[in-house]
């Protein structure tokens, strides 16, 4: 029995929420295997993860860092990926491209939900993980106490592979359930073999209990053994834990501290062992790759002082620097540790590498030597939830933002930038904040330019109440030819969402008919702007009468007349502010649901209820509508509220009247605006 020890290229992700010490310990990782001779720190700013200067600056990482390193005759991969959910983006197209995930988290109970968004990821695509339980040097509770907070986290069982052995409230070591073996950490160094503590022996006797139990579930011959009380061997153990990780029926938990090395060894003996090789994970497709050609799937876009790199995950084949890979010829084929690129000649099934000038390929695109490249799953798209327009101090560098924006969105996939149809400002969108701040500082740190932001407008509309009609002339005499257009309207409400509707109910010729399609423009030229200053919306105008001079009379004084008739005509009917109201799904903890049920009343909106988040145990979805004036920075409270996790999604539901104190403070702030664009 036993599956001995993984072979070949192995791609590790290291996932989970800021702080819990990701970057120290791949740090550490590579430390260990000898990939680098002297660790930095994030104080120091010279750690081989969140080497960018934005990264630095935040003493966190903001986007995927790779890291590919010898040890022990095989190569390992490490995707370092960002913390914060308002980056979960890169990190889920980074994922994609790994063989097995290592959830990083705190020894925290009221931390643990924070692992959750991507948990649920993990699960969804199938993608073996383990937890490493960092900083454990620093609990101030029991891991006993810590796993069901961890498992409520997880729809997977949970399979506690370690339990600490403590000197007083330190912890000084711990026993591997599976060996039964202890051990005592000795920093900068292998932990040393002990014998088992006697005040450790009763609780590694009721873990290793419910390991067994857990591992059970999954094989009859270890019941067996379990219900006539005898002890399995310890090769079928290890066999039935490599297994069930490689299949996702268990996630094993690990105990350590980055920081000073503790655990690190015994982690990465586990990542050798028990991973999965790339066959495996390329199984999870359920799909067969064609004999001979090369697929290879796109998980980050780098731009760099090289240029454009596609960093690409090796599925299937072998890739040659100068291969045809869509119809691009690849320019180079990089390794990466880090910031630093090794040049290779070709890249096997299973490696991940970056590749040049590939200009057509984005994230997430599959590329292939063949003549069409077969469909792999990659990562859902998340809707923008924060944005910001933009404002360029210096008119001179519009050209170059347009040119900076198009790099940055195509290397940040969650970053949309667009100029809005109704206010016509340029708005950059993302996953909150900070996630925008990081997006400003690219601009200015890599392409030189150097923006302002401002809250983004609000697409007001106005509508009338009531109906007129109104005669509207335009004479004008000069020298030669003169002008002369009239006509006469009837303006009436139309129903909620009804659009504009206009009429031709003229009789006798009274408007000849080649005239009334420029009556038609000029009225629609006018709901551009209303009574009130914003677009016009739901209203029917009828050309009901009017008349012509044979000479003067011009497509051109038809149009005028009828932006006279509207002009004189639109403030007499009770004209009425709208603002924009959305339907509002906001997923979060259950724990937190009546908060957020505060939150959407604070922020005037309609809470229309609430049911169970499809999928996530322990969540919440709950529907509202929103003014979309109050959800500008709806994310930022919504995160502060719930550690960070809650997110959600909208779109526009439908136009209400807007009246009293808040039109008035619209109204006068539009004034404001126009003086100044006047100016």
């Amino acid at each position: 029995m036993g599956l001995g020890k993984s072979t070949g290229a192995r791609n590790v992700a290291l996932v989970g929420p800021s702080l819990s010490g990701k970057t120290t310990l791949l740090e550490n990782l590579l430390f260990v295997m000898g990939a680098i001779k002297r660790k930095g720190t994030a104080k120091d700013r010279n750690m081989i993860g969140d080497a960018s200067p934005e990264a630095r600056a935040r003493q966190g990482g903001v986007e995927v860092n790779i890291a590919t390193a010898p040890w022990m005759d095989d190569r390992y991969t490490f995707i370092d990926c960002p913390g914060s959910i308002e980056f979960i983006q890169e990190t889920m197209n980074a994922v994609m491209g790994a063989d097995l995930a290592v959830v990083v988290c705190e020894p925290d109970v009221g931390r643990a939900a924070m692992i959750r968004p991507i948990m649920h990821f993990l699960e969804a695509h199938k993608i073996p993980r383990m937890i490493f339980v960092n900083k454990i040097d620093r609990a101030s509770g029991a891991v006993r106490d810590l796993l069901p907070a961890l498992q409520s986290a997880s729809e997977t069982p949970l399979v506690l592979r370690q339990v600490p052995i403590r000197d007083g409230d330190k912890v000084t070591g711990y026993v591997d359930l599976a060996s039964e073996r202890a051990y005592l950490y000795v920093p900068g160094h292998e932990s040393k073999r002990v014998d088992l503590p006697v005040s450790t022996a009763d609780r590694k006797k009721e873990a290793r209990y419910q390991m067994l139990e857990k591992l059970a579930d999954f094989d009859d011959r270890l019941m067996a053994d379990l219900l006539d009380d005898k002890d399995p061997p310890k090769e079928s153990v290890f066999e039935d834990l490599t297994v069930d990780l490689r299949e996702g029926k268990i996630v094993p938990v690990f105990l350590g501290a980055a920081e000073f090395e503790e655990g690190v060894r015994r982690l990465l003996k586990a990542i050798r062992h028990e991973a999965p090789p790339p066959e495996v994970a390329t199984a999870r497709f359920g799909i067969g790759f064609p004999n001979g050609e090369c697929v290879a799937q796109v998980i980050k876009t780098s731009m760099s002082g090289q240029g454009k790199l596609s960093i690409a995950r090796v599925w299937h084949g072998e890739i040659q620097d100068g291969a045809m890979l869509n119809g691009e010829r690849a320019g180079g084929l990089n390794r990466l540790l880090g910031q630093n690129l090794e040049k290779l000649s070709s890249a096997k099934a299973g490696d991940i590498v970056a590749i040049g000038r590939l200009e057509k390929a984005r994230t997430g695109d599959v590329l292939s030597t063949g003549k069409s490249a077969p469909a792999l799953p990659k990562a859902e798209a998340l809707a923008p939830v924060f944005g910001l327009a933009l404002v360029v101090p210096d008119r001179k560098d519009e050209v170059k933002l347009s040119t900076a924006l198009h790099k940055l969105v195509e290397e940040d996939p969650a970053l949309i930038a667009e100029q809005t149809a109704d206010t016509h400002e340029f708005v950059i969108a993302g996953q909150g904040d900070q996630h925008l701040k990081v997006a400003f500082d690219k601009l200015a740190n890599k392409y030189g330019v150097k923006v302002a932001s401002r809250v983004p407008r609000i697409a007001y509309k106005e509508a009338i109440r009531k109906g007129t009609k109104q005669h509207g002339r335009y004479k004008r005499q000069t020298g030669g030819h003169g002008q002369f257009g009239d006509i006469h309207v009837e303006i009436k409400p139309r129903p909620r969402g009804a659009g504009f509707k206009f009429v031709d109910a003229v009789k006798g010729g009274v408007v000849p008919r080649q005239y009334i399609p420029a009556v038609e423009e000029g009225v629609r030229e006018y709901l551009n702007r209303g009574p009130l200053g914003f677009p016009v919306v739901d209203i029917e105008v009828t050309l009901f009468d009017g008349s012509f001079h044979t000479v003067d009379s011009s497509e051109m004084a038809f149009k005028m007349a009828a932006r006279i008739s509207m002009t004189e005509g639109m403030p007499n009917c009770n004209p009425v502010l709208l603002e924009p109201i959305c339907h509002v799904d906001i997923h979060c903890p259950s724990d937190a649901t009546s908060k957020i049920n505060g939150v959407i009343s604070s922020r005037r909106g309609q809470i229309l209820g609430f049911d169970a988040r499809p999928g996530w145990a322990g969540w919440d979805t709950v529907q509202a509508e929103m003014p979309q004036s109050e959800m500008h920075d709806l994310i930022v409270e919504l995160r502060s509220l719930t550690q960070g996790v809650a997110t959600y999604t909208w779109r526009f539901h439908h136009l209400a009247e807007l009246t009293g104190r808040l039109a008035d403070q619209v109204l006068a702030q539009s004034g404001a605006k126009d003086k100044e664009d006047a100016a």
